[in-house]
């Protein structure tokens, strides 16, 4: 059954809004091309999308041929205000963004563990306020937040989860509560992470990968068939559970100690790099750059330690690779080798479940590893699963959290704001 005027139209306006968001300010002609439709219909959804709002003239082309030059159409970027929120046990950070996710605002604070649910719920609205009226923004259209802990996939809430603190929970009540207009979300962090490298990251090439998560905490995300598989309950990838060999005790269902979180947690990475011979003194200089780059100290390690054997990785600044001198560099091959033998046994446990074909060691450490450590864990991988599975170092870091955030919020805004035009309702 042929589609009705009115649906043909709303199938057009999309399928341009869509080529406007991927591709950037088109012509008319451009629209003709990438879209297969006639001359009179482009000119009839610009002049639509124009009248609605959604589209405008943002420049020309043509200035170097004659004739008359070709209007240039974009999306209209202050139809909407967002807001994505990085939600840590420690803090938060907020970044504000047009609907072309334009950063107009940004900020961040710590938020102490000895401050009350209370207090902390007013310190992380506030700085999201601060942040909107920085921006110049009058109200939010969608705010996206990322969070650790488990979210319930019926009510898209944030579940209450063992060692996290209670303003977390509270926080998503709290901004609905002072932003009534805009939207509110609520995503893991981990499950942001791996959709932000999927999009712009190590995994642009994949719909079918795991992220591995190594930060302050660990976890994993899993794609599917370019799905965010979540689970029953939301806890697909809780791998910090997961029972592995080399721990004390097992892991229990409100404690991950003794779970891999125990081999490959910033603190467990930490203290590997003492039994390895770290000097502590290498360790007090490699916490205080960490403290002013503001990330775990885990992440700092192994900088260094990739800086200290002349593998690709990214150094701590200003130290060259040959600095730590033979007796460091030694240090660091047995830190980075014992490392990677702990995290490819997460790695094969997840292969061996799902053979995904690709896992991306993501988060702080991950991107701190780079090459160096991906390749150290490929190798041992290769010798303990039999299913063929490439190891990526991920590029987004601990930034991949509030990408994702930020590009999830974009996604929905442009989704409903870009659902139909009032024609075509």
């Amino acid at each position: 059954m042929p589609a009705s005027p009115s649906t043909a139209r709303a199938i057009n306006d999309r399928l341009a809004l869509r080529l406007l968001q991927d591709e950037g300010p088109l012509t008319a002609g451009q629209l003709k091309e990438l879209t297969g439709l006639s001359r009179p219909t482009v000119a009839d959804l610009v002049e639509r999308l124009a009248a609605s709002g959604l589209i405008e003239v943002v420049g020309e082309t043509g200035a170097q041929r004659r004739g008359p030059n070709a209007r240039v159409y974009g999306i209209v970027a202050g139809r909407a205000q967002l807001a994505a929120l990085d939600v840590r046990t420690e803090g938060v950070t907020v970044v504000v963004s047009d609907l072309l996710g334009r950063v107009l605002a940004e900020a961040s604070a710590p938020i102490g563990d000895d401050a009350g649910t209370g207090p902390a719920v007013e310190q992380a609205v506030t700085l999201v306020e601060r942040a909107v009226k920085e921006a110049g923004a009058d109200r939010l259209h969608t705010v996206g937040i990322g969070a650790p802990g488990l979210i319930d996939p019926a009510s898209g809430e944030l579940r209450v989860s063992s060692g996290l603190p209670a303003w977390h929970r509270r926080l998503v009540a709290a901004l609905q509560e002072r932003l009534p207009e805009a939207r509110v979300s609520v995503e893991n962090e981990t499950n942001l992470a791996a959709l932000a490298e999927q999009y712009a990251g190590a995994a642009r090439d994949r719909d079918t990968f795991v992220l591995l998560w190594l930060g302050h905490g660990t976890g994993a995300a899993v794609v599917l068939d370019g799905v965010l598989r979540r689970g029953a309950s939301g806890g697909t990838g809780e791998i910090g559970f997961l029972p592995v060999p080399g721990t004390a005790a097992l892991p229990s269902a409100r404690d991950c100690e003794g779970g891999f979180h125990s081999l490959a947690g910033s603190a467990a990475i930490v203290g590997l790099a003492g039994e390895c011979g770290v000097p502590a003194a290498r360790g007090r200089a490699v916490a205080e750059r960490r403290a002013a780059a503001g990330e775990p100290d885990a992440a700092a390690l192994v900088r260094w330690a990739v800086a200290a054997v002349g593998e690709r990785g990214v150094g701590p600044e200003g130290e060259a690779p040959q600095a730590a001198g033979l007796a460091g560099s030694q240090v660091a091959v047995r830190f980075l080798d014992v490392l990677a033998d702990r995290v490819a046994i997460g790695v094969a446990s997840v292969v061996a479940v799902l053979d995904p074909g690709c896992v991306v060691l993501g988060g702080e450490v991950g991107q701190a590893g780079g090459e160096a450590l991906a390749a150290r864990v490929a190798e041992r991988l290769r010798r303990m699963a039999p299913l063929p599975t490439e190891v990526r170092p991920g590029v987004l870091g601990g930034g991949a959290v509030l990408h994702g955030a930020l590009l999830t919020a974009r996604q929905s805004a442009q989704g409903e704001l870009f659902g139909a035009t009032p024609e075509a309702r």
